[in-house]
């Protein structure tokens, strides 16, 4: 595979804008597309399946629990080319409901001492239409799908409900998952979402739009105990998943950061699996839980599944390692499994609590 080495691409890549080589990195994403031979090897390459790691969540056959989450693919131009990179399952969007540009550049930084990202784009996407003209095409595509969706920045907070209700009727019949986001630094105001009342009312209704499962994500900047009280509320009100945890605001992690944006990567690794540890204590078992923030290998993958982790999911960190990283994460998943005497990986899960 030394003519598709990771690291000669990223020193290619690391000496343009970060928002730059991004489009660049999905523009061969989408080439792929027309080479399914290449697609192929690469897939045979990188892809592990093993019934080790093999689960049936929300009504779909994950191959393996590594995932892309979202942020990634805003607009669902990659999800062909997702499994070829090794993941099990990709999460797509943010989508708004209306088109937006997002925030003013330059708002992408590479914090490369702290192999870390930070990001304020800002929930840039074409808009729901746009989306659901992609997802009509993936019309024998079956590989496990999440939609992530957020409100538009010109939307006013007593107005944001019916954003995300559209969004729902919208995609009420699409993905195997629907996430609600309310938990991004990037769009004014929608933090101030995570509270009880806004919480209990936006799941009430989205289980009267669609059958999908709907998952809320969280940020990792609250406190343990209020956290653990928003989750409580979202999944008596009935969300079938909690995914923890989005960007940190807690510019005081490193020297080198900015003070506007969300931080990914090393810098948030501790902190989010910290708040993770103390949902899972909580709610493992009762609903299920998503680990994300910092993950790089299969160790601080496995740890998060111990704490009640049914699926992983990696962004930052495969800029810094590439999809080398989510090979081993798999095979180095199996071992830890297989080490600790389960079969299977659903086996793992929350072993800490029991």
């Amino acid at each position: 595979m030394s003519l598709f080495s990771y690291q000669t691409i990223k020193k290619i890549l690391f000496r343009l804008d970060p928002e730059t080589a991004h489009s660049i990195a999905g523009l061969g994403l989408r080439s792929l597309a027309y080479a399914p031979s290449i697609m192929r090897m690469l897939k045979n390459h990188y892809f592990v399946s093993n019934p080790v790691l093999s689960q049936t969540l929300f009504g779909k056959k994950f191959q393996n629990p590594v995932g892309l989450a979202a942020g990634f693919d805003k607009n669902g131009e990659y999800i062909t080319a997702t499994p070829i990179l090794g993941f099990g399952y990709t999460e797509i969007g943010t989508i708004t409901p209306k088109p937006q540009d997002g925030n003013p550049k330059p708002r992408l930084f590479r914090l490369k001492e702290d192999r870390s990202i930070q990001n304020a784009m800002g929930f840039n996407n074409h808009g729901a239409e746009y989306m659901l003209k992609r997802l009509n095409k993936l019309y024998f595509f079956d590989y496990p799908i999440g939609i992530n969706i957020g409100k538009n920045k010109l939307t006013q907070g007593d107005e944001s409900l019916s954003d995300y209700e559209m969004l729902l009727h919208i995609f009420k019949d699409y993905g195997d998952y629907i996430v609600i986001n309310i938990s991004s630094p990037n769009t004014p105001g929608l933090r101030n979402l995570q509270n009880k009342e806004f919480i209990f009312d936006i799941f009430t209704m989205a289980k009267k739009i669609t059958d999908k499962p709907i998952l809320l994500k969280i940020a990792p900047d609250m406190d343990a105990e209020d956290a653990i009280e928003l989750c409580k509320t979202a999944v008596d009100a009935g969300a079938e998943g909690i995914i923890a945890t989005n960007t940190t605001v807690d510019y005081s992690v490193s020297k080198n950061t900015k003070d506007f944006g969300g931080i990914s990567g090393t810098l948030v690794r501790e902190k989010s699996f910290k708040l993770f540890q103390a949902i899972g204590k909580e709610l493992y078992g009762k609903t299920t839980l998503i680990a994300v923030g910092g993950i790089e290998d299969a160790e601080d993958a496995y740890r998060r599944i111990k704490a009640g982790a049914s699926l992983v999911q990696i962004l930052t960190m495969l800029i810094y390692n590439g999809p080398k990283m989510v090979k081993e994460i798999n095979e180095g998943l199996t071992k830890l499994i297989e080490a600790d005497g389960y079969s299977n990986i659903t086996e793992a899960i929350g072993a800490d609590y029991r």
